[in-house]
């Protein structure tokens, strides 16, 4: 079968779905078996694919159409202009987080300048935000610290694509990963994206994310604030003085959260929104 015949036959397969673009994936995924751009796909219509090619392609298409994320087949996800890699049991990185790293390169210039400083990415997942902030500035020395061997071994192979020295990635529950290291009052910046989301929330998520991503990457307890109780109060026995903490929140989470800051004696506290001007991070100066 020639590819256009085959990328018709995929986009039949996949059928319409509410949160994809049929084509488009059927491009990406042939692309990624024959080991080509999609340019090569677009302009050798004609070209006769492998028997074998044709068989994972269709295997491919048939599991894409069960809600299966594009992003897990593909093996890849573009976060502010870098290519990760990630797998079944990591987070897809989403774009609203874009914006907590964008926040963090423009605070880390004009606060430090090319100062050595220390950050913190508390569950780092596929280590969009550790390994962004490393990527783009070298002058931060990152940890990052995750509970699950999965996100250790994608964001190992981040580290390594992205062939980073100035990051350090730990395995363990939360602060419990860096215990040990005396590391106590020196962390200039502490980041996390963590669980948010309530018990009844994550029943109304889309398909593709509640039975394919992590649940545990996901849930946030009975009202999605669990983790928040946790990272907020401690985070302030690792910051240094007027060190930064910066968290991603649910969109309906800004009061909760922010409350939690003042109760703890934050300073300079901060709502950012994300791209469809929902409240989106939360930060705040110890």
């Amino acid at each position: 079968m020639d590819i256009n015949s085959l990328l018709k036959k995929g986009v039949n397969i996949i059928g319409e779905m509410e949160y994809g673009n049929p084509h488009l994936e059927a491009v990406l995924v042939l692309a990624k078996l024959l080991k080509v751009d999609k340019v090569y796909i677009y302009i050798h219509g004609e070209k006769e694919v492998e028997p074998e090619i044709e068989q994972e392609f269709i295997k491919l298409m048939e599991k894409r159409a069960t809600g299966y994320p594009i992003q897990y087949i593909l093996n890849e996800k573009e976060f502010m202009g870098l290519d990760f890699y990630i797998e079944e049991g990591v987070l897809i990185p989403r774009p609203d987080t874009e914006i907590l790293v964008e926040y963090l390169l423009t605070f880390i210039d004009e606060k430090y300048d090319k100062r050595p400083i220390n950050l913190l990415d508390l569950g780092f997942g596929s280590g969009a935000i550790a390994l962004s902030v490393a990527y783009y500035r070298k002058n931060v020395n990152v940890y990052g610290v995750d509970v699950g061997d999965i996100p250790m071994k994608v964001a190992c192979i981040n580290k390594d694509r992205f062939n980073l020295n100035n990051v350090k990635l730990y395995k363990g529950d939360l602060f419990h990963g860096i215990e040990g290291l005396g590391m106590e009052g020196k962390f200039h910046i502490i980041a996390s994206n963590p669980p948010y989301i309530s018990d009844e929330e994550i029943k109304k998520l889309q398909r593709e994310v509640k039975e394919y991503e992590p649940i545990e990457a996901l849930s946030g307890g009975e009202d999605g604030l669990d983790y928040f109780r946790k990272i907020i109060p401690k985070s302030k026995d690792y910051l240094c003085p007027q060190g930064l903490l910066i968290l991603e929140i649910g969109y309906n989470q800004e009061k909760a959260v922010k409350d939690m800051f003042v109760k703890e004696e934050f300073k300079d506290i901060e709502i950012l929104k994300d791209l469809q001007g929902l409240d989106r991070v939360v930060l705040g100066t110890k």
